[in-house]
This record gives C-alpha cells, sequence and structure tokens, in this order.
C-alpha cells in the first residue's frame, strides 16, 4: 500500500465549493466529511490518469488522506470493494456493472478510456478478414478443419463483450461460440501465447497491441472504436462513502480531469508514469509508442460513454455475469463532473 499525505492547506484552493442542493440529487446529503480514502487499481495502459495522478502529485490535492492498493484483476477489487475495503477503483466498467447489480451503494464518477481495443490475429487470419470480411471464420473452418483459435480475458470482461459485439452484432455471424474456439489468456500473456502458435488472434489492449503489431507476421484485424463506436474501457468508481462527501467526490474529479488534460498535453510524461507503475515489462519507450495508437483514448467525462455502456450491460447480462443490465441513473453519479464545467 502507498500512503499519500494530506496537504490541508491546499484543500480550499483544490477544491471547488458545490451547492448542496446541487449535489445532494446523487450524492446523498452531502453533510459527512471523510479523512481517508483508498484507491485501488488494476495496472493495466487504460488507467493512465491513475499513473499521472499518483505520480504528478494530484492525489495530494484531495481533501483527505489518500491510500493506494494495487490489484492484479477486476474481480479481486471487486471482492474488496464489496467488503468495504476499498472506497475509490480504477477498472473496468464491467466490474462496476457486478457490484452495481449486487447491490453495492457505488457510482461512476468518471470515464478513464475509451474505444480501447485491437483485434491482432495472425498475417493469414488478417489477409484473409480483408479478402472475406464476415465469411473469415467459415472460410477459415472450411480450409483449416477447425474454428479460429482466439485468445481474451474472461466471458464477461470488456474485452469479452465487445469481441461478443463484434461476432454477434457488428459482423451477424451468429453466437460467439459457435463462430470460434475462445480460450481465456490474461492481457499480459496474450502476446506470448500469439507468438507461440496457440492462438490465431486475440482482442487486445494497449500496449500489448503495439507489441502485436511490430511483429511481421501479425496485423491487425479490426478496432474496438470501429466495432462499438465510444464504448467505455476502465471507470473511475466510488462508493457511497465518497458520494455523501461532495468536496471529496468532485475534488476526485476534477484532479483526474487535470490527469486526462496532462495526458493530452504531456503524453510522453504521461507515458513514462505508466511505465514507472505498472511495470510487468511495459517499458517507457513501449508506453511511449502506444501512446500513437487508436487505441488509446483517454477521457473524463462520464456523459460520452452512457450509450455505449447500456449496450454493453446487455451483453454482460447475457452472458450471466449481472442479472439485467444497470440503469444509467445507478450505474453513474453525474454531479461531480457536470459542477465543474
Amino acid at each position: 500500500m502507498v500512503h499519500i499525505s494530506r496537504r490541508r492547506l491546499l484543500q480550499k484552493a483544490s477544491a471547488t465549493t458545490v451547492a448542496a442542493a446541487g449535489i445532494a440529487g446523487c450524492l446523498g446529503q452531502g453533510g459527512k466529511s471523510l479523512d481517508s480514502v483508498t484507491v485501488a487499481y488494476v495496472p493495466i495502459y487504460p488507467n493512465m490518469q491513475h499513473y499521472v495522478m499518483e505520480q504528478e502529485g494530484f492525489y495530494e490535492n484531495v481533501p483527505a488522506d489518500v491510500s493506494i492498493e494495487r490489484f492484479s484483476s477486476g474481480p479481486n477489487v471487486v471482492k474488496a470493494f464489496a467488503s468495504g475495503d476499498v472506497d475509490v477503483a480504477l477498472f473496468g466498467i464491467t466490474p462496476a456493472m457486478v457490484l452495481a447489480d449486487k447491490g453495492t451503494e457505488a457510482a461512476i464518477l468518471a470515464a478513464n478510456s475509451r474505444n480501447g481495443f485491437k483485434v491482432m490475429g495472425t498475417t493469414e487470419l488478417a489477409e484473409l478478414y480483408e479478402q472475406e470480411g464476415k465469411a473469415t471464420f467459415e472460410r477459415f473452418e472450411e480450409e483449416h478443419g477447425r474454428k479460429v483459435r482466439f485468445g481474451a480475458p474472461p466471458d464477461g470482461s470488456v474485452p469479452d463483450i465487445v469481441l461478443r459485439y463484434w461476432i454477434q452484432e457488428d459482423l451477424g455471424v451468429g453466437e460467439m461460440e459457435s463462430v470460434i474456439s475462445k480460450s481465456k489468456v490474461p492481457p499480459a500473456k496474450a502476446v506470448q501465447t500469439i507468438q507461440s502458435g496457440d492462438i490465431d488472434a486475440t482482442i487486445i489492449q494497449e500496449p500489448f497491441a503495439t507489441i502485436i503489431g511490430q511483429d511481421d507476421d501479425f496485423s491487425e484485424l479490426a478496432w474496438s472504436g470501429n466495432i462499438l463506436d465510444n464504448h467505455p474501457v476502465t471507470v473511475l468508481f466510488a462508493n457511497q462513502r465518497v458520494l455523501d462527501d461532495s468536496e471529496v467526490a468532485q475534488s476526485l474529479v476534477e484532479q483526474h480531469v487535470a490527469a486526462t488534460e496532462f495526458t493530452a498535453e504531456s503524453p510522453d510524461a504521461a507515458a513514462a508514469h505508466a511505465a514507472s507503475v505498472i511495470g510487468s515489462g511495459v517499458s517507457e519507450d513501449l508506453a511511449t509508442a502506444a501512446m500513437e495508437s487508436k487505441a488509446s483514448e483517454f477521457i473524463s467525462d462520464p456523459h460520452a460513454i452512457t450509450d455505449q455502456a447500456a449496450t454493453m450491460g446487455e451483453f454482460v447480462a447475457n452472458v450471466g455475469n449481472i442479472k439485467e443490465p444497470v440503469a444509467t441513473e445507478n450505474l453513474f453519479a453525474f454531479d461531480p463532473y457536470d459542477a465543474l464545467q
């Protein structure tokens, strides 16, 4: 755990006062004051704002003591969040949906990233896709006597949902399980798995898409921004304790917006921050190169992802991770972001 001390002298300067009437609708009465906040993150590239906020000292501007915890996966954060050990999380939108579906009192304060995946495959498969389009999977099976082998994170994860949408809705070639042979491959292992020949394709985030794309044996089949335009990837999620403290909630969003602006204005510095925190083979050069990818889009505006969040929620429900799609008003808290505009 990393602890960042509160700078009391900056509290008034860093957090703009929000009228209680304007914030009370989504955030309770706004009268409770937090002394401390625990922020959890999953060390993936799409959580760029966290790396900037940590390395540039933006968390110090939050009017509460901020402790940071690193988790290996979204499901691990879900467990910690549900047990009350975590107040704020930067992770995929589908874990946020799972928590909301389970009745956890929490909501999305900001988007982190969107349009953040590429479908990468062998050059042979990419060339076939360019020639045949949606007939690719049928033609591949005819030629090889087996289905295309896809490596992807577990059912219901953000990349899994986008992959399902691509096959079932965008291409319209049938239920995913009947079209491809999918195996569970974590993003960090996708490069090694596809290079070893164990899979033919993967749907992958940056910077791993950049690594695969640098190999002449592999090419891009599709970009998720063309599959499901403006779909969310990761979000800033906060529990009711944070939502009830309007000053802390708005300050977190304010620093998040500042981190998004920093990333746009100083991408190389942001990439260096990401590399220094993520580690695990993500070098500064790789993180910087991935900034040039169309799959690297970092935003804060929660309104920008609501429509596609609803679409994705239907697929998350279909695979059984949630009982039913979570209504927008139950998944998002817009007031802290809107108060800054």
